[in-house]
């Protein structure tokens, strides 16, 4: 499915972007910490989607360990 040229996978990649983005612009720590986990999520689905594994691969293992990093801190480390 293309949109103006732009694939479906792309889109997910671009949004992806976005949040990781805002969630830099953020002032409180917890939602800093959600919103970018948000993106990082986004970001392993993408890398999933990238048709080689071979390049989607450090995307994905990249992304879901930052995940897992501001999960334990969001959620398990609570201030």
């Amino acid at each position: 499915m293309e949109l103006f040229g732009i694939t479906g996978t792309e889109y997910v990649g671009y949004l992806a972007s976005i949040m990781v983005l805002v969630s830099f612009i953020l002032k409180d720590v917890v939602k800093l910490r959600r919103v970018n986990m948000v993106g990082c999520f986004l970001f392993v689905v993408y890398g999933f989607l990238i048709p080689s594994l071979r390049v989607g691969l450090p995307v994905i293992i990249a992304n879901g360990a930052i995940f897992l990093v501001n999960l334990y801190y969001a959620v398990l480390k609570r201030p």
